[in-house]
Formats: C-alpha cells, sequence, structure tokens
C-alpha cells in the first residue's frame, strides 16, 4: 500500500511541474500588463510634480499627459480581450498531463516495470534462445571462447553466419571445422559458396579446387558439379560448361529444383536443355521461357551469333510470360539468372525487383531469389521496396 502511496505522490508531483509553466505563463502576461499600466500611472505623478517645480511648461506638461494617457488606454483595452486566451490554448495540454500520461505510465508499469515480473538475464536467455538468431549465435561463440576446438560447435555456427550474411566469419568457421572434423562434402561446399560470396559470386581458382575436394568424397555432388560447370562458363568455356551442365542434368532425378536452372544454363551456353525433351529426366514442356522441339532443331543448324540471338528471344519470351503470370518461381529463377549470364545487369536487377514482388522476402523463395542476386553479383538494394 506504502508504494502506491508513494507513486500516487510521485505522479501528483510531476504533474504539478509539468503544469506550472502553463499556468505560470497566464499570470505572467498579467502581470506584464498590469505592470505597465502602473508605470504609466507613475509617469503621470512625476509629470504633475515636474510642473508644480517649473521644471517644464505647462504646454510640455499637457504634450507629454496625452501621450502617456495614450499608452495608459491602450494597456487597459488590450487586457480583458487576452485575459482567457491562455487558459483555452493549454487545455488539452493540461488534459493530457493530468489523465493520459499518468494512464500511460501505469500501463507501462505493468508491463514491464514490476518488480514481481520474471528477469531475463543473458544467462537464461541463452538457455532457452528460441528461435531467437542473435542470441543462438551468442550462445554458440560463448561456447566456442571457452573451448575453440569443438568441431562440432563451428561445424553448427558456419551456416548460421552464412544465412545471416557474415561472410568472413561463415569463411573461418568452415575452416575450422574442416581442420578439426575432417572435410566432408557439406562443409567443403559451404566453404566454397563463402569464397564465392566474397568474390561477388565468382568461382575463384581456390573455390574451384575446393569443389574438386568435394567431388572425390562425393562424386556425384550436384552442388558442387554445378559450381564447376558454373566456373567453366565464368572462364568463357561454353562448350565445357554446356557438357558440364548436361552430365548434372542426365544425373539429376525429374522433380530435382535444381534441373530448371541446370537447364538454363544449357540453353544459355547452345545446348538444349533437358525439359525440352519429353522423355528426358526433368521434362517440363510448358514450362515458362523453356525452347520448344522446333526451337532446338533449329538452333542445331544456327550459327554462334544467331544461337545467341535465339537465347535473348528466349529470354524475353521468359520475361513476358513472367508479367503475365507473375506467379512462378522457377520462371523468376530462370530470367534473372539468363539476364546475369547475357550480362545485363541492369535487366537483372529489374526481374530481382519484379519476381520479389511476387515472392516476398520473408518467405523461403524470396530468400532464394536474393540469395541468388547475391552469387550472381546482382545488386539487392531497393530490390525490396
Amino acid at each position: 500500500m506504502l508504494f502506491w502511496i508513494l507513486v500516487a505522490a510521485l505522479t501528483a508531483a510531476l504533474a504539478v511541474i509539468l503544469l506550472y509553466p502553463l499556468l505560470r505563463g497566464a499570470k505572467a502576461a498579467d502581470n506584464i500588463r498590469a505592470g505597465e499600466a502602473a508605470v504609466y500611472r507613475d509617469q503621470l505623478r512625476e509629470l504633475d510634480r515636474d510642473l508644480d517645480g517649473g521644471l517644464i511648461t505647462p504646454e510640455e506638461a499637457d504634450y507629454a499627459r496625452a501621450e502617456i494617457g495614450r499608452r495608459l488606454i491602450a494597456v487597459s483595452a488590450d487586457e480583458p480581450a487576452e485575459t482567457p486566451k491562455p487558459a483555452r490554448h493549454h487545455r488539452f495540454t493540461e488534459a493530457f498531463v493530468l489523465l493520459v500520461l499518468p494512464v500511460l505510465g501505469l500501463c507501462l508499469y505493468l508491463t514491464t516495470g514490476r518488480p514481481d515480473l520474471p528477469s531475463q538475464p543473458l544467462e537464461a536467455r541463452l538457455e532457452n534462445p528460441g528461435n531467437d538468431v542473435a542470441v543462438l549465435i551468442a550462445k554458440a561463440e560463448r561456447h566456442l571462447a571457452e573451448k575453440p576446438d569443438d568441431g562440432k560447435g563451428w561445424d553448427v555456427l558456419a551456416p548460421i553466419y552464412f544465412r545471416t550474411m557474415r561472410v568472413n566469419d561463415a569463411q573461418l568457421a568452415y575452416r575450422n571445422a574442416i581442420r578439426l572434423l575432417g572435410p566432408s562434402p557439406v562443409r567443403l561446399d559451404g566453404l566454397a559458396e563463402t569464397l564465392m560470396a566474397v568474390s561477388d559470386g565468382v568461382v575463384t581458382e581456390e573455390a574451384r579446387q575446393v569443389l574438386e575436394q568435394s567431388l572425390t568424397l562425393e562424386p556425384d555432388n550436384p552442388r558442387a558439379r554445378f559450381y564447376i560447370a558454373l566456373s567453366m562458363e565464368q572462364a568463357g568455356r561454353p562448350n565445357e560448361a554446356r557438357q558440364a551442365f548436361e552430365a548434372l542434368a542426365k544425373q539429376s532425378p525429374s522433380d530435382a529444383p535444381w534441373l530448371p536452372l541446370v537447364n538454363q544454363h544449357i540453353a544459355m551456353n547452345g545446348g538444349a536443355p533437358a525439359g525440352t525433351n519429353p522423355a528426358a529426366p526433368g521434362a517440363d514442356p510448358a514450362a515458362p521461357g523453356n525452347p520448344t522441339q522446333q526451337d532446338v532443331a533449329a538452333a542445331e543448324t544456327m550459327s554462334a551469333g544467331n544461337q545467341q540471338q535465339m537465347i535473348r528471344g528466349m529470354v524475353e519470351s521468359l520475361d513476358a510470360k513472367l508479367s503475365e503470370d507473375p506467379n512462378n518461381f522457377e520462371g523468376w529463377m530462370r530470367l534473372v539468372r539468363s539476364y546475369a549470364v547475357l550480362n545485363d545487369k541492369d535487366r537483372a536487377a529489374g526481374a530481382l525487383k519484379r519476381g520479389l514482388a511476387a515472392f516476398p522476402p520473408p518467405g523461403e523463395q524470396g530468400r532464394q531469389l536474393l540469395a541468388l542476386a547475391r552469387e550472381l553479383g546482382i545488386a539487392t538494394e531497393g530490390a525490396t521496396q
């Protein structure tokens, strides 16, 4: 009970402190006007004394008396009209201080400031981090600071760093995990992706060596095979890249999520995507932007320049179809990748922005679009607006 009495007293004291300048402002205005009138009356009395003492002539006294009287009348005339204004002007402010402010303070106290609320120290939050990624990272970092040779801790922390865009930290974590636990396809692929992220999506020589090491452990690793084929494409070796992508497409199941992207790269390098052949793995002739069998047959007889022109036409056709029907996630992935491969980064950024409008970043598909953009070196600033 004593506590609530103290709270009420403090609230009242605070209200008085806040209201005092408002109330004082009205009284100050009255005091200023009253003081001016008193000064003019004193001047009139002083004028009479000067006249009696012969210090001024009667004409000068009359002139001065008229001027002082005019000012006195002006002050007296203004006084009634301005007196109520301060009260009307501060009415809502006073109501807020007296009513709303105490209620808000009470609600805030009941939700966050009560002494009976359970505390949330860092130790307790680290024990039960829930879905708080920042707390998960803090927990793992604290553990590894105490036990830096715990390879499993680095193994867990590395992908979390990468998902939160702490690429350099992710690279160090993958290296520590490989050093302590030995290489594995997952760790090597993760390290390669961090190296590519640092180099704006380019498969560097170091990244390629890491990927080749991953393939020695798992020859059918589609992730490593895709990036090695991509390195050939980036190095300006389209024939080798096409063959590598075609080999990956043949080994992939028909419902593999990476197959549309592989087919796109096959087309970009002058080949026939698996999706264009109904009997081939991953066939999807109805997918927007895939070339028809007639397109493939015609492309086989074309020169390299004409094939490139045909590819651009296919990409533009895909762009138009996605404008009419934007609810095609794989189509947006292919379109962004196509423009990037054609070295048209402006259109790639525009396609990314439109794709994110259909599949916002909070969703899994939106995050995949952003990850693809980062892999390709496409600016993502402003793409989500």
